[in-house]
């Protein structure tokens, strides 16, 4: 059952938060031809499907910590620090893509940024890539395990 729950959650996490990191990426530059170029339907068509698939598969990522959960409770490593640190991470990670990205998204989309669009798209960045940190954080943490029994 724990190859299973492991696997589950590894795929949930590729499939999940990898599209997420990638199109939170590209949504500033998206934002900013937008910006330059407002006339431009194919780039704004581009902006809505990245918020979309950021929305979409935010949802779809909250199968990574159930299964990750589960799979750590088979694995009986709940009480690991290396585990702790890594949910803490992940809650971070979802804190800052649900208040700090998803709605900066939303507002450069709508187009309500009272005329800072510029620096909306940079400061947006800023917390795209501090999402993504902690999204590779985890990952390496989850690969490493300090303390495991696999020997890696």
């Amino acid at each position: 059952m724990t190859k299973f729950l492991l696997a589950v959650h590894v795929l949930a996490a590729i499939v999940a938060v990898g599209p997420v990191t990638v199109a939170a990426s590209m949504f500033p530059p998206a934002a900013r031809r937008v910006i330059e170029a407002p006339d431009d339907v194919r780039a704004a068509e581009t902006l809505r499907l990245l918020h979309r698939i950021c929305q979409v598969y935010a949802v779809v990522g909250v199968a990574v910590p159930v299964f990750g959960f589960a799979t750590a409770s088979n694995m009986h490593v709940l009480g690991s620090a290396w585990l702790i640190v890594s949910i803490a991470l992940t809650a971070l990670a979802a804190v800052v893509l649900a208040v700090l990205v998803l709605p900066r998204q939303s507002a450069l989309v709508e187009g309500g940024t009272d005329g800072r669009t510029r620096q909306a798209t940079i400061q947006l960045a800023m917390f795209t890539g501090v999402f993504n940190l902690l999204w590779a954080t985890v990952t390496i943490l989850m690969i490493v395990r300090p303390g495991s029994t696999t020997g890696a």
